[in-house]
């Protein structure tokens, strides 16, 4: 909500319920998380953790992320059914890191697995919280079509929080985004050799 009806020496209180706007409030919104810095996945699992203790409903998809070598899933997977019961994980890739001069055709079925689930999740309308980690990678590849994407975007039930992770998000899924965060690599040990190390990483 924007402070631009506030007397300028009077900051915005998060938590000051006469400055709420109750539709603005009850509206779920697009977030992408994109940049070369590392968080961005990792940003999206804190809220995934801050919604399921607030009883959401979460649906996590990982595309091209396949295995289950990842940090995160072992943690997701061990969660007390309180939590786990309202928590679906899909992975919808390969157990490699795909780059454009890597693609097989597996590549693509893997992610369109996936995202049909996803449009499913989507328009039934069951979860709260739907985080699609790594899309902004399968758009830019092409595993995933910008129209199609965009049109799911635009057509998202009201109360629906979506995110979308992923370096190199399109300009048009920006747009249509109501919060984007671009995480900015100012200092990295990798350029010192230090390589991906588990718990840290992965």
């Amino acid at each position: 909500m924007s402070d631009r009806h506030l007397p300028a020496d009077e900051p915005f209180n998060l938590f000051d319920a006469a400055q709420i706007d109750e539709q603005l409030q009850n509206q779920g919104y697009i977030h992408v998380y994109t940049g070369n810095g590392k968080g961005k996945t990792t940003a999206s699992l804190g809220l995934i953790i801050r919604a399921l203790g607030r009883g959401f409903r979460v649906l996590l998809v990982m595309f091209t992320k396949g295995g289950d070598h990842y940090g995160e899933l072992i943690t997701l997977r061990h969660l007390i059914p309180e939590f786990a019961n309202r928590l679906t994980i899909i992975q919808a890739g390969l157990d490699r890191i795909v780059f454009r001069h890597n693609q097989k055709e597996d590549d693509g079925k893997a992610v369109q697995t996936g995202w049909k689930v996803a449009k499913q999740a989507i328009a039934s309308n069951k979860y709260d919280l739907i985080v699609l980690d790594e899309a902004n990678i399968a758009l830019d590849l092409n595993l995933i079509e910008l129209d199609d994407m965009k049109t799911v975007l635009k057509n998202k039930p009201e109360k629906l929080e979506l995110i979308l992770t992923g370096r190199r998000a399109h300009p048009e899924i920006i747009e249509l985004a109501h919060l984007v965060s671009e995480i900015h690599p100012v200092k990295h040990y990798w350029d010192l050799g230090v390589k991906a190390r588990i718990g840290i990483e992965y």
